[in-house]
């Protein structure tokens, strides 16, 4: 169990980073492992077995194997009740749910409004001396519908102070007095900022810096500097955890450029609901059959979408259905209607941004998302990086191209896909294209991304029975990546499905096809897409290295539309 004992602020699961992630990996932990007791044994045969899967980028702790299996399961899964592994290991109710229903937004909101400190699972030494008493997700929602909007610094210097709602008050003061303090500040927003985490570093630590305990699991260094440096890296760790785990519910809307977060307008009735009705009190906090029984169960808490009536008239407005023909509908069947109406609603608006970036009407948008994400001005890198590779290979040819992202009731990016596929699907009728996109470099780069790129062409190729080739997208493409796709263009991998034909770019070449493709009096056509593989194939047989291959490869792109 988790200690709460020298713990000073909040804190938000960090793996994984998405909640989405979770989905295939409690599924092959439940497929492979259900009855089994979790111990050292069962947990170095499911990071074993984890690593061979597509979903799945890396190998685990080379050293701690059994650790790497905790880190995945013990923390989101168990603490959010998708998984229980005492006495053996099971998906729960709300597990397999999240497994198989269409409705993943619903049920993790429902667990996030249940996550408490303390609970069974996250322990102080005495019940008397309480100083954690709060659920965290409810609290920090309350304060982005009292705001309205909330940033990411706010949250993440004042929201995480709130280890108990009854602080909630006077978090809200000290978020106001913050807001007054940058107008007045006439230095650097940086410098202030940092001035105050600082400030509420030591404030809060005092006792264990006065006593010299500021040692870091991470260092050996003993100093007060990396100290509140290791603490500083935390509060933004757990800041963007609590971001992506919100907004994957739904309910709230993130400003990319504004590193904000605001309450969906069409979900504030909904949020007011959740406000007004779920007790702030955590409950059974030393009985984990009582606690894990509100836990795993699947109903609560009650949503505003439970009630029959609120359904009725959601139903009434977005669909064609008449009233009469609501009401005789089963409440299932109610739910299940809203859910494919709000569906046919997103893909009609994705429908429609598609048609305005086919006619590069998002063309300096586009081109001005690169710069942002380059000079990291948006708040999620690699989701921001994944969406705007999608609308520029829209705009760049004539094909059918499917982002395999999740997106919100608006058409806005929500998340990035659960894994086990490729990042892009381009269909061009003949044949196809998968586009993966990564924000690491060096040699993790290599190790995260090289082995499942190849296998995601692999599965592409053999659910379509297409020839397919694969466009891999990168700021900088790690030496070792280049190696390794080159050796891939002259090997008949029967696993792989023959030879893989994997290019490697990075943004500015992609960023110079682009352009291309913008000036020209006409949209490029699938042949013209085609030809840079072929190139690719016919120059990695004459090469007599990968650089040799990779710099010709690179010049091709940057001269695709000249004949």
């Amino acid at each position: 169990m988790a200690s709460l004992n020298k713990r000073r602020m909040l804190f938000f699961t960090t793996s994984p980073r998405t909640p989405f992630k979770m989905i295939p990996e409690i599924e092959l932990l439940g497929n492979n492992f259900s009855g089994q007791k979790w111990d050292k044994r069962t947990q170095v045969d499911f990071i074993e077995l984890l690593s061979q899967e597509g979903f799945f980028n890396g190998n685990g702790s080379k050293y701690n194997l059994d650790f790497s299996a905790r880190d995945r399961i013990n923390r989101a899964p168990k603490a959010l009740g998708f998984v229980s592994l005492n006495p053996t290991i099971e998906l729960t109710e709300v597990g397999k749910l999240f497994v198989t229903s269409k409705r993943k937004e619903e049920i993790l909101l429902r667990q996030l409004l249940k996550f408490q400190f303390p609970s069974p699972f996250h322990t102080q030494s005495t019940q008397e001396n309480s100083d954690f008493w709060v659920k965290p997700y409810l609290e920090i929602l309350r304060l982005i519908y009292h705001f309205g909007t909330l940033s990411f610094d706010e949250i993440m210097l004042f929201g995480l102070q709130m280890i108990s709602y009854k602080m909630f008050d006077d978090i809200v003061q000290k978020i106001e007095d913050f807001r007054i303090e940058k107008i007045k500040y006439k230095g650097k927003y940086k410098q202030l900022k940092a001035s105050i985490q600082e400030h509420i570093i030591l404030r809060l630590f005092d006792e264990e810096i006065k006593s010299g305990k500021i040692k870091t699991r991470e260092s050996n260094e003993k100093s007060i500097r990396k100290f509140i440096l290791t603490k500083s890296s935390n509060m933004r760790d757990y800041t963007d955890a609590c971001f992506r785990y919100l907004r994957s519910t739904g309910i709230v809307n993130v400003s990319q450029r504004g590193r904000s977060l605001s309450i969906a307008t069409e979900k504030i009735p909904d949020v007011e609901f959740i406000l007004s009705t779920v007790e702030r009190n955590p409950i059974f906090i030393d009985d984990e059959k009582k606690y894990t029984e509100i836990l795993y169960n699947s109903t609560l808490p009650i949503l505003y979408t439970d009630n029959e009536e609120v359904l009725i008239q959601k139903l009434t407005e977005y669909t064609n259905m008449s009233s009469s023909e609501i009401c005789e509908l089963p409440f299932q069947e109610k739910k299940e209607c809203l859910f494919e109406a709000i569906e046919d609603k997103k893909q009609n608006i994705l429908n429609q941004q598609i048609a305005n970036i086919k006619d590069y009407k998002q063309y300096d948008d586009i081109m001005n998302t690169f710069d942002d994400i380059e000079k990291k001005n948006v708040l999620d890198i690699p989701l921001m990086l994944e969406w705007n590779t999608w609308r520029a290979m829209t705009m760049l040819d004539g094909g059918f191209v499917k982002a395999n992202l999740k997106f919100d009731d608006n058409g806005v990016p929500m998340s990035t896909a659960q894994g086990n596929m490729a990042d892009i699907f381009c269909d061009y009728e003949e044949y196809g294209l998968t586009v993966e996109v990564t924000t690491a470099s060096g040699q993790k780069q290599y190790e995260m991304e090289s082995e499942p790129v190849s296998r995601h062409l692999a599965k592409y190729k053999k659910e379509t029975g297409k020839d397919a080739y694969c466009l891999f997208i990168a700021p900088k493409i790690n030496e070792a990546c280049i190696a390794h796709f080159f050796m891939l263009h002259k090997m008949n991998i029967a696993f792989y499905g023959g030879k893989s034909v994997i290019v490697p770019i990075d943004i500015n070449t992609f960023r110079k096809m682009l352009t291309d493709s913008y000036k020209v009096d006409y949209q490029p056509n699938p042949k013209q897409v085609k030809s840079l593989f072929e190139y690719s194939l016919e120059i990695a047989e004459k090469s007599d290295n990968e650089v040799e291959w990779y710099t010709k490869v690179t010049e091709k792109a940057l001269n695709w539309l000249t004949v």
